[in-house]
């Protein structure tokens, strides 16, 4: 299974869920990157840059990735299109089907750097931005719920039902919060958070994140202080417990995470 990198501390935390589910996928479909290449039009170092959180993928790239991997593309281009209207940039998207494979290639064959150099623009139609937003919001929640019946690439999730979280989080320097873990409909829990789908990164802070915290110390990875904030002693810890659950050794908790933590 594969080992990924840590993903930047500076990407944006919509972007982070977008590359965590073409992870998942990745990693379900059993294919290395050489081979994800080959299925596609697109290039193993392209891949690696998507992947890696250094580049947004384009649309159809993302259409190739869930076309290999069985599943429907909608969830991943909804997660795009969050990342993009949040002020992410595509620079110099791969070629599709037909094209030149490999980065910095138009689906024409010309060469990013060549199409420059002739003042040659792709122009992006503007749209307007509530719209958009409303729109997207509206697709994701849609997927969010299909989801929670039936996830393509996962196995069934138990889901744990503990009370509800306790009024909004708000973190003050210092402050630690005390866990008491015990098992609701056979999942455990920490009254926290019931979540089983939240994506908890570096910087992210919640009280999902004091769930998590409060699960990975009752299973012997002590995340430090439970502060409710994804810092470097909860980033070794989740990699620890990954490891030895045998996930994706990435640092962050996701569906697959929650899962194992709350068994």
């Amino acid at each position: 299974m594969s080992r990924w990198r840590e993903l930047p501390a500076s990407l944006d935390q919509r972007a982070v869920q977008l590359v965590v589910q073409m992870r998942r996928l990745k990693d379900h479909s059993g294919l290395s990157l050489a081979a994800l290449a080959a299925k596609t039009a697109y290039s193993k170092s392209s891949w690696e840059r998507y992947l890696n959180g250094k580049k947004l993928p384009p649309k159809g790239a993302l259409e190739a990735l869930a076309h290999v991997c069985g599943t429907e593309p909608a969830r991943l281009l909804a997660l795009r299109e969050v990342a993009t209207e949040a002020g992410a940039v595509v620079r110099g998207e791969d070629a599709g089907p037909g094209g030149v494979r490999g980065e910095g290639a138009r689906p024409d064959g010309v060469r990013v750097e060549d199409a420059r150099s002739a003042d040659v623009r792709r122009v992006r139609t503007p749209r307007p931005r509530t719209v958009v937003l409303a729109t997207t919001a509206a697709l994701i929640a849609a997927l969010a719920a299909g989801l929670l019946i039936a996830r393509p690439w996962q196995d069934d999730a138990p889901v744990a039902r503990p009370s509800a979280s306790p009024g909004a989080f708000v973190h003050e320097p210092g402050t630690v919060f005390d866990c008491r873990v015990h098992r609701v409909h056979g999942a455990l829990t920490a009254d926290r958070s019931d979540t089983t789908q939240a994506i908890l990164a570096n910087g992210t802070s919640g009280w999902s994140v004091v769930e998590a915290q409060c699960l990975l110390r009752h299973r012997g990875y002590d995340p430090g202080g439970v502060d409710g904030i994804v810092g470097e002693n909860t980033i070794r810890a989740v990699k620890r417990f990954q490891t030895a659950s045998g996930l994706p050794a990435d640092g962050i908790v996701g569906p697959d995470t929650w899962e194992a933590l709350r068994r």
